[in-house]
């Protein structure tokens, strides 16, 4: 049988490997076998799932965690569950055609617990999942990589992840994203202003669209489908960039992702596919 921590361990050294943001310096600040706990979470989902989303660049949002986020949508509704891509504007407006949507609102600091709590009492989830969406800072601010304010123009996510009843997990790959309260202390060694929310699972990777791949590879291998072969990059950043999505690092619209061309994300997919055998 299969030994599934190695199998995690592998799948996390893979997935910060490139360290572009210093996310193999935090690694060991988390307990081994983070993803493959992560994914047993994901895989007793048969209800809603709500998948937070959307980091704002300057006017706009960004390729990487819509990525993700959209391939987690589309292998959770073949498996059965209900997901739902939260996220606020403009992200959610460019969405709703073609995805099940829930739109929360920017700024209105004062209506944020209720906005949560009302969602996820309408919903009811089985898990709650953040993917590259901007953390709250211990002095209440969200921040870019840069040290940048992106306050007004960021929607709250994190009191979904607070207040939920069900299990939480958090992608990121630079320290300023939901989760990564997780390993505060780590993070003092890179030069951001960190997010201080907390989740369950912290899932970390060089690019936080990656981390979903490394789900979908566990997934993969219990139902015994190669799930992470039905995944198209090339084809969600055409779709992303029609939308009028922008590269976070380059702030350009690019078929990119933190400045990585798509074959990189492709050579992922093709790797993890390695790693649980499905070529």
């Amino acid at each position: 049988m299969r030994d599934e921590l190695l199998l995690s361990i592998n799948i996390e050294n893979l997935l910060v490997s490139r360290n572009l943001r210093g996310m193999q310096q935090i690694q060991p600040a988390l307990e081994a076998g983070y993803y493959l706990r992560a994914a047993r979470l994901l895989q007793a989902c048969t209800g809603y799932v709500l998948i937070g989303t959307g980091f704002p660049v300057i006017d706009t949002f960004e390729t990487d965690g819509p990525v993700g986020a959209i391939a987690l949508y589309e292998t959770l509704e073949k498996s059965g569950a209900k997901p739902v891509i939260v996220c606020g504007p403009p992200v959610s407006r460019k969405l709703m055609a073609d995805y099940r949507v829930h739109e929360i609102r920017v700024g209105e600091h004062d209506a944020r617990e209720q906005e949560a709590r009302e969602a996820l009492k309408s919903y009811q989830p089985d898990l709650v999942i953040s993917v590259e969406r901007p953390g709250l800072a211990a002095d209440g601010g969200y921040y870019s990589m840069r040290g940048e304010s992106i306050a007004e123009r960021t929607a709250c996510f994190d009191t979904f992840v607070q207040f939920a009843d069900c299990p939480t997990i958090a992608i990121g790959d630079g320290g300023n994203e939901i989760g990564m309260g997780n390993v505060a202390e780590a993070l003092s060694q890179l030069e951001i202003i960190p997010a201080a929310t907390k989740v369950d699972e912290l899932l970390i990777a060089d690019v936080s669209n990656w981390g979903v791949y490394g789900l979908i590879a566990f997934l993969s291998l219990w139902r015994e489908e190669d799930l992470l072969a039905g995944i198209d990059p090339y084809r969600i950043l055409q779709y992303l960039s029609d939308l009028g999505s922008v590269d976070g690092v380059t702030r350009i619209n690019t078929l990119t992702e933190d400045g990585l061309s798509p074959e990189e994300g492709a050579d992922i997919l093709l790797r993890l596919r390695q790693l649980i055998g499905f070529c």
